[in-house]
């Protein structure tokens, strides 16, 4: 497979105008009710927290539609403790649209990932990405006897989508959802952008029964 970037030059301001008609065209010719049945409200079943990446889109490698999963998206796919924006995303998720499903999605290849393995500064996302720095130490040992710098960087990603599970279930908001007696299972997946084949990271739950006694909420 060919290394070369994917070439973007084509894309212009007035050409996404253009595109948002042809849309239009297509989804109206497919569905005259498209439009009518999206502006009724979403009632999606799914919260997908991925990467910002550009090449991770939650629908399209999903085969979804609009109206079927609820997106957040940050740098590297994180669940911080501290970050209001993804809570609120959360709380609304889980109590007003009441998903069923949370997946915090990782990729092979996350730019966020390769830069916290490093020591260079980029400058405000620094502290972003301590967060990532968090997830080495806790595996460092793994890590470190991983002598190719490529699997090294494949075996964070993996390790940060589960630690990231982790931090979804300690939050007050899942947690109570399950105390409620609220249908709800969080997951892991790491998706190849190579293959376009999505890595089931095998630590889906619908309780707190196996968290830390001192992360749960009576």
């Amino acid at each position: 497979m060919s290394s070369q970037i994917h070439d973007t030059s084509h894309i212009t301001y007035e050409g996404l105008l253009e595109g948002n008609k042809k849309f239009i065209e297509g989804a109206l010719a497919e569905d005259p009710e498209y439009f009518d049945k999206l502006a009724n409200g979403q009632k999606p079943p799914v919260l997908w927290i991925g990467c910002a990446d550009s090449r991770v889109p939650a629908n399209q490698i999903t085969n979804t539609a609009p109206g079927e999963i609820f997106v957040h998206r940050n740098i590297a796919n994180m669940v911080i403790h501290s970050d209001m924006n993804m809570l609120s995303v959360l709380d609304y998720a889980v109590n007003v649209l009441k998903v069923k499903h949370v997946i915090v999605t990782g990729h092979y290849g996350c730019g966020g990932v390769n830069a916290a393995m490093g020591n260079n500064q980029f400058g405000l996302i620094d502290n972003w990405l301590r967060h990532i720095k968090d997830v080495y130490r806790l595996h460092a040992d793994e890590l470190d006897a991983i002598t190719d710098e490529t699997e090294r960087s494949n075996r964070l990603v993996e390790l940060n989508v589960i630690e990231n599970v982790n931090n979804l279930c300690k939050t007050s908001i899942v947690q109570n959802a399950w105390k409620n007696g609220q249908e709800l299972s969080v997951h892991g997946w790491v998706y190849s952008l190579s293959t376009g084949l999505i890595n089931d990271m095998k630590v889906s739950t619908s309780s707190n029964e196996n968290m830390d006694a001192v992360f749960k909420f009576k």
